[in-house]
C-alpha cells in the first residue's frame, strides 16, 4: 500500500517511517536482455542461458544495475507526495548487492524513510530501499535513494 503525503512539507518529521513493500515483479530473460541492449553489457552470465547453466549461478542472473534501476519502479509504489510542481531523483548512497537475482526470480522493494530535510525550495527525503528476492535470506540490493519534492 502506498504511503501518501499531502505535500512536501508533510514529509518533515517522518524519519523512521516504514513504507511497506511493493508488488512482486518476475525477472525474466526478456527484461535482462533488454537491459543488456540498453546498456551494452552483454556479459554471458546475463545473456547466454546455455553458458550460464554451466557457470557459478546455474542460470543467467540479472545485472546488478538492472536490480538497482528497479528502485525507480518500486519507490512510487511505496511513497507518493501530492501537490508538487516537480519531484526529482537527486541521487543515491550506499548501494550494495548482497545476492544475485537468478532469471525467473521474483523481487520487490520495501522502504523506510531515513531522513527528511528542507532544501532550497523543497524537501529532500532519503529512503532506504531494500530489493528482496522471494525465498532468499539475503536481499538483492540495498540502496539509499535521495528524492527532492518541490511544492
Amino acid at each position: 500500500m502506498t504511503t501518501v503525503f499531502d505535500n512536501p512539507a508533510a514529509l518533515l518529521g517522518s524519519e523512521g517511517r516504514d513504507l511497506g513493500s511493493s508488488d512482486w515483479l518476475e525477472i525474466d530473460q526478456q527484461r535482462i536482455n533488454q537491459f543488456a541492449e540498453a546498456t551494452g553489457d552483454h556479459q554471458w552470465i546475463h545473456v547466454d542461458p546455455e553458458r550460464a547453466a554451466q557457470g557459478p549461478f546455474g542460470r543467467t542472473i540479472a545485472h546488478g544495475y538492472l536490480t538497482l534501476s528497479l528502485a525507480n519502479l518500486f519507490l512510487p509504489q511505496l511513497l507518493q507526495v501530492n501537490n508538487v510542481s516537480m519531484g526529482v531523483n537527486y541521487g543515491c548512497d550506499k548501494v550494495r548487492f548482497p545476492a544475485p537475482v537468478p532469471v525467473g526470480s521474483r523481487v520487490r522493494g520495501s522502504g523506510e524513510i531515513l531522513s527528511v530535510e528542507e532544501v532550497k525550495g523543497g524537501v529532500q527525503v532519503v529512503v532506504r530501499m531494500t530489493i528482496e528476492i522471494e525465498g532468499s535470506e539475503r536481499p538483492a540490493c540495498v540502496i539509499d535513494t535521495i528524492s527532492r519534492f518541490f511544492p
